[in-house]
């Protein structure tokens, strides 16, 4: 940003909402709330609930607190949208209880928010109902902490990354690198020669799909891991995540830093400089 443009800034808090579908939902509350807030902008967030769904792993007083039904929101513009994965991903799209809800939302955002991530199945979903890109599944669970490179290092996203970087998966499914190069308004920013395709952004940056868990705590696969093998689920140790591939220490966090980056630089880049100042003027 020039001088000229930076003194002439008014600046409000940026408004973000969180269409949080992972089932504890405190644990990615607190992940997402912990990236957003380390960054000199200011942030408010509304946590939306969807009407066709009721969660089961968390209490109704807590959703009731802290959550916002989206028709009660459905009239507001919000500077960033973010729709988190669901364990659902190996259910048919169009199989799931809140896919209507779902889709209605995704139509929304396109003219009532600035610019969206979308992350794991929240990607897959969001490629699948914009763009028709379909999702395969896994002949076993892509999970641990694999190695990623940038594919187009001058995308303001990407600024400050490593050459080489690390993030979480946890999915039995993907998306193909193929189907998203037959897709002129989608470009591939990030991928893995393990993972596959990790970050695919629209052309005008209005919306990011990850196919991994950036935003994970240090403990969150070892609670997935260990959480699979008490009920007997065919589970492998997650990759390059345990010190000396032990499950008996502790994780080695590799990707924290890459995951502050992203979220800063989509705070900075996509959402406050792109944003116009009078937020009922997104369109």
């Amino acid at each position: 940003m020039d001088e000229s443009r930076a003194s002439s800034q008014d600046i409000r808090p940026l408004k973000i909402a969180i269409l949080n579908l992972m089932p504890i939902k405190i644990t990615t509350e607190i992940d997402l709330v912990r990236l957003l807030s380390n960054s000199p902008l200011q942030v408010e967030l509304d946590f939306i609930s969807l009407s066709t769904h009721v969660s089961k792993n968390t209490s109704k007083e807590h959703m009731l607190a802290f959550y916002k039904d989206f028709n009660l929101i459905i009239h507001n513009k919000y500077d960033g949208l973010i729709i988190t994965g669901a364990p659902v991903e190996q259910i048919p799209f169009e199989e799931v209880i809140y896919w209507k809800e779902l889709t209605e939302i995704l139509s929304w955002a396109k003219s009532n928010v600035t610019s969206s991530i979308f992350i794991c199945w929240g990607a897959q979903a969001a490629l699948y109902q914009y763009y028709g890109v379909p999702k395969y599944p896994l002949d076993k669970k892509m999970f641990g902490i694999f190695k990623h490179t940038k594919v187009d290092s001058t995308n303001p996203i990407l600024r400050g990354f490593d050459d080489v970087f690390y993030v979480p998966h946890s999915r039995h499914t993907e998306i193909r690198r193929e189907d998203i190069l037959r897709v002129p308004n989608l470009i591939i920013l990030s991928e893995s020669e393990e993972s596959g395709v990790y970050m695919v952004a629209s052309r005008d940056g209005r919306e990011f799909f990850l196919t991994g868990h950036s935003e994970y705590s240090p403990e969150t696969l070892d609670i997935e891991y260990k959480r699979d093998l008490a009920k007997n689920l065919p589970i492998e140790m997650p990759v390059n995540y345990y010190l000396d591939d032990n499950p008996n220490n502790p994780p080695v966090v590799r990707w924290r830093s890459q995951a502050n980056m992203l979220f800063v630089n989509w705070l900075n880049y996509f959402v406050y400089q792109k944003t116009p100042y009078n937020i009922d003027a997104i369109k």
